[in-house]
């Protein structure tokens, strides 16, 4: 070999190996069994597993138990959605009813994950179960459009109060579980800007791609042929039975005179008004007519609800709850809302000093609360109960039939305002017991001459 060309085969060598060097670990995806070449904003979601989410992961192993499990589910997820992202920059945009059924797998993983921590409330690590369980929709921003960044936010936020929990009871305990909330939160965060620089206002999908809803490279099957025509009637042995009776109803009209001719003559014996036994033998053989039944909708039963207790941003949610006796909020600030709606035969109690609590369309429900900064409200309720432990300024009854107000030494300041309520009473301490009032409900209003005075009607006997 010249000297000529060894020199030009180095050449060669080293412009393939400046090649190499230049193409970013993990731009090649090895599922399938071949190496192909990710899509840019594939590689750069890398970043954000082999960053922050994986240091998320360590610490999840290293705190194990239940925090361990639940991040493993999130592993899956995020796995889920990477796939998906591969999927969406080799495909066209798909319809929606497609859509649906591509983002079914990552729905799965983040319904999973919300069972998980609903059936573990009694773990010690539950808040940390919640901080996941609250911020594990923000997967789902690949369905939002035109602004997925910000719905990541969201998710952020509500989980905000459990990720403070975390940091309070740890913050002087183990430095393990302060770096746990931060790389989550890092991660979230890094989702959020990554959405932000490449899908600012949704996914991109490759309009050059594959067409996802056509269910294979060979596109659907070609609808069926027409059917067969149907067979040709034989109208020449078709009469019309109508024409017929016409016309010989014209032929029997056309007689004139002569058309009485056949009628016969009813004798006295055969006439019911001057033969009594013709009546009742008539009513006897005369078969009873009755119309149709009016048609009567059977009512249906309207699907059950899911029951629902989670705290969404600042506000407790309780609904469609029913003959449950242990609901218990206990983890509560002063800024927070309780707000209880639909619940059937239940009893609530609420830990701590809150802003407000609202129970809504409730039915046979009692609430047990410590102290209130603003009010507690009852409204379009039956036969409810609540006993105030603590201070609470006011309590405002409307539309509400049965109410029953325990109040505690520090509550007996309290203002209740009513309307449109009946059957109220307010139950006072006294010595070992409780002593009854009824909140008035008959008044009675008279012009005075220079307004309107209104009294409450006093009940005697």
């Amino acid at each position: 070999m010249s000297t000529s060309e060894l020199a030009s085969l180095v050449s060669r060598l080293e412009n393939v190996a400046s090649r190499l060097e230049t193409i970013q670990p993990g731009s090649y995806n090895s599922a399938g069994g071949g190496d192909e070449v990710l899509s840019p904003f594939v590689q750069k979601y890398d970043l954000i597993i082999n960053g922050p989410f994986n240091d998320f992961l360590q610490l999840s192993d290293k705190i194990g138990s239940d925090v361990k499990t639940i991040a493993e589910m999130v592993k899956k997820a995020v796995a889920v959605q990477k796939q998906f992202l591969i999927l969406a920059s080799k495909s066209q945009p798909p319809p929606q009813n497609t859509l649906m059924q591509l983002l079914q797998p990552t729905s799965e993983q983040i319904q999973g994950i919300q069972n998980y921590r609903e059936k573990n409330r009694a773990s010690v690590f539950f808040n940390h179960l919640s901080a996941i369980s609250e911020s594990i929709p923000a997967l789902g921003w690949v369905a939002i459009s035109p602004t997925p960044a910000p719905y990541i936010k969201e998710m952020i936020d509500a989980s905000q109060f459990y990720t403070n929990r975390v940091l309070m009871d740890y913050k002087e305990k183990d430095k393990t579980h302060v770096d746990w909330v931060k790389a989550w939160l890092k991660t979230l965060g890094d989702l959020q800007m990554y959405v932000k620089d490449n899908h600012t206002t949704g996914l991109i999908w490759n309009p050059k791609g594959r067409d996802t809803s056509g269910g294979g490279s060979g596109g659907p099957p070609p609808p069926p042929g027409p059917p067969p025509p149907p067979p040709l009637l034989d109208l020449s042995a078709l009469t019309d039975p109508a024409v017929d009776n016409r016309a010989l109803l014209f032929q029997e009209i056309n007689k004139g005179e002569d058309i009485t001719k056949g009628l016969k003559k009813v004798t006295a014996d055969q006439q019911t008004h001057k033969n009594p036994a013709l009546r009742e033998n008539a009513s006897a053989k005369a078969p009873l007519v009755t119309g149709p039944k009016p048609f009567k909708a059977v009512p249906v039963a309207a699907p059950a609800k899911t029951p629902k207790l989670e705290l969404e941003g600042k506000k407790w949610v309780v609904e469609h709850h029913k003959d449950n006796h242990n609901i218990l909020i206990s983890q509560t600030q002063m800024n927070q809302v309780v707000y209880i709606f639909n619940c059937v035969n239940c009893t609530i109690q609420v830990q701590g000093k809150i802003n407000s609590i609202i129970l809504d369309s409730c039915k046979k429900t009692a609430v047990v609360f410590d102290a209130i900064v603003a009010s507690v409200e009852f409204i379009n309720c039956q036969s409810i109960q609540a006993q105030a432990l603590d201070k609470v300024p006011t309590i405002s009854i409307d539309k509400t039939d049965g109410a029953q107000i325990y109040l505690g030494v520090n509550a007996l300041d309290v203002e209740i305002v009513s309307s449109k309520s009946s059957e109220m009473n307010v139950m006072i301490p006294k010595e070992n017991d409780y002593a009854e009032y009824p909140i008035p409900e008959q008044y009675k209003t008279k012009w005075t001459g220079r307004g309107i005075v209104t009294e409450v009607v006093e009940q005697k006997g």
